[in-house]
């Protein structure tokens, strides 16, 4: 049995249409004996004749008339489908973006985010996971579709945007009992200190710095900022976080932020996706909404 395309397809409904092989060949921009061709091919398929010559044209036998239908409705799906394109509309999305977040990108970028999705993308769902060692895999997997922190662990295969530089400041009560104004090495590292482990942040630019000054005093290690001012604020205990924190955090009025006594870089906060996602339109929305919020100017604007 011969095998058959849309385009031997597209030749029969033009013959039925024009009732002419040769009307048929100029309306598809084909010449004759192409057009004959593909009659035959659908002829030998079908075992039909299809069309029997009178003194009005190419006459349709019945089985042909039955076809016809059937080959309108392939063809008119056949073009839905050949100029189908992704699209998106935030304002009517019901999307879910499961987004990895450090506890700082919780803390200080979520509530902003949230809120402006209730304005532009009011049916759009966000489900946050906290960055581990397994958010590469979710990445890869699809399982996430962002990563917003400080992963300088990603390798091969993600792509990734600068939203944002960070350093570290001091955080400590506001009524300390001790810690001046302008604190020296040795009155930071004489302090107890509260270390907070959570990934995807920068607090081991923080413990390389400090191996050039000495070892600080580590009293309480907590798994997250969540909780931390109030910890501050009502001990004598020293942490170690990122400005954009500590500027939420003295709103708080129980603790007072002091710059570190030495030293330390800045680190970078990016949103991080796998290459499977790069070219989905949502995905690229969602992106572009972060980079517009968050994305600092560079030092030349």
């Amino acid at each position: 049995m011969p095998e058959i395309d849309i385009k031997a397809m597209q030749v029969f409904v033009e013959i039925y249409a024009t009732r002419s092989v040769s009307q048929a060949a100029v309306s598809l921009g084909l010449s004759q004996p192409t057009v004959s061709f593909s009659l035959a091919k659908l002829r030998e398929h079908y075992q039909n004749p299809l069309f029997v010559r009178s003194s009005a044209g190419m006459e349709p036998t019945s089985f042909a008339t039955e076809l016809y239908e059937s080959a309108v409705r392939l063809l008119a799906s056949f073009d839905a489908v050949s100029k189908q394109r992704s699209s998106f509309d935030p304002a009517l999305s019901k999307r879910a973006f499961r987004i990895a977040m450090s506890d700082l990108s919780q803390i200080v970028l979520l509530p902003g985010l949230l809120n402006r999705l209730r304005s532009v993308a009011p049916g759009i769902t966000i489900r946050i996971v906290t960055i581990d060692e397994h958010t590469a895999d979710l990445l890869e997997s699809a399982e996430v579709d962002l990563a917003v922190g400080f992963m300088p662990q990603l390798n091969a295969g993600f792509y990734q945007q600068k939203l944002m530089t960070q350093h570290y400041v001091g955080l400590a009560a506001i009524n300390h009992p001790r810690l001046p104004a302008r604190p020296s090495i040795d009155d930071y590292l004489t302090e107890g200190h509260v270390l907070v482990t959570t990934s995807g942040t920068g607090h081991s630019v923080v413990e390389k710095m400090l191996r050039c000054h000495g070892q600080r005093r580590v009293v309480l290690e907590v798994p997250s900022y969540l909780g931390l001012a109030s910890i501050i604020g009502k001990t004598d205990l020293l942490a170690t976080v990122p400005q954009r924190l500590a500027d939420l955090i003295n709103d708080s009025g129980l603790v007072r932020h002091f710059e570190l006594p030495f030293d330390v870089s800045i680190y970078q906060i990016k949103q991080h996706w796998h290459e499977r996602s790069h070219h989905d339109v949502a995905h690229r929305w969602v992106r572009s909404l972060l980079t517009e919020m968050f994305l600092e100017p560079s030092s030349g604007e």
